[in-house]
């Protein structure tokens, strides 16, 4: 077996980042097309940096499964930034004034600062539609399916209403677990399954994906509640402590930091599970790096 070090990992990590900004340049509508300040507006949040962890699963799934993104770049590189683009767009609206009402995003000024609410909305929807035209360039209809899934009201969105009407009040576990594997995990879960299904990946790895994705989905959420009470602000690029000002449902309000930073580490390794005893390969990287994270 060739081990899988974390030097390799880091640079996996680097390699998709700029292969993800760079596909997002070239796929988003130039900032000198009419209208100049709706492009001007989702270019601004979407080349902002970030993890790129949606695009990089995809990615990494699909060569998992055997696809060769060096021979077959176009419907991989289509699905990837879609992936990015769907992101972008639920951040932009999550921090409008009518949800979280936040200020700094990746260390800067959120779109609706930076430009107006009525631009940044549109900036969002803009982004949503554009999600779609990518997907559907891949020629699958599944995975246009997939995403339609995980955005909707089965999924993101429907975790994004059932976080609005958790606020204030005292929640359950089983009722944050709800949100977040809806609000954040679905879309996690859906980009490692894009990325397989593209590569034409048996019953047998989507099923084993599948679970990964779910629970590396719901770890990555978990850390981030757990990262807004006890990170560093330079380092999120974000308020500390937004979610207590929102009195928002988070894994530590309803069992505690430790016990959540426990229940992180158990998905982990039930992520990595799903893998055989002599693999070693970019996706375990990936479930590590997600429980270890610090931004």
């Amino acid at each position: 077996m060739t081990s899988f070090t974390a030097i390799d990992g880091r640079q996996y990590l680097e390699d998709g980042r700029r292969l993800t900004d760079r596909l997002l340049d070239e796929y988003m509508p130039s900032e000198e097309k009419e209208p100049r300040s709706l492009h001007e507006a989702l270019r601004y949040s979407l080349m902002a940096g970030g993890k790129r962890l949606r695009p990089i699963l995809a990615l990494a799934a699909y060569e998992y499964c055997g696809g060769d993104a060096s021979q077959d770049t176009d419907k991989i590189y289509r699905a990837m930034a879609a992936l990015e683009a769907v992101h972008t767009y639920s951040l932009i609206h999550d921090d409008l004034p009518c949800m979280d009402d936040d200020d700094l995003r990746r260390g800067m000024l959120t779109c609706h600062k930076k430009f107006d609410e009525a631009i940044a909305t549109l900036a969002g929807d803009a982004l949503h539609v554009i999600a779609f035209e990518l997907m559907a360039g891949t020629g699958s209809v599944d995975v246009v399916m997939e995403l339609a899934e995980a955005v909707g009201t089965s999924g993101m969105l429907g975790g994004q209403m059932a976080d609005i009407e958790a606020e204030g009040r005292p929640v359950t576990r089983d009722e944050v677990m709800n949100i977040h594997c809806r609000k954040t995990g679905a879309l996690i879960r859906g980009s490692v399954r894009i990325g397989a299904i593209l590569a034409g990946a048996t019953s047998e790895q989507l099923q084993r994906l599948t679970i990964y994705g779910e629970k590396i989905g719901l770890a990555f959420q978990i850390v981030d509640d757990v990262l807004d009470i006890v990170g560093d602000q330079e380092l999120l690029g974000k308020e500390v402590g937004s979610d207590t000002k929102n009195q928002k449902a988070t894994y530590p309000g309803a069992i505690g930091t430790e016990a959540s930073r426990d229940e992180a580490a158990r998905l982990i390794d039930g992520a990595l599970e799903v893998f055989g005893p002599d693999e070693d390969n970019f996706l375990m990287y990936l479930a590590r790096f997600i429980g270890q994270r610090e931004s």
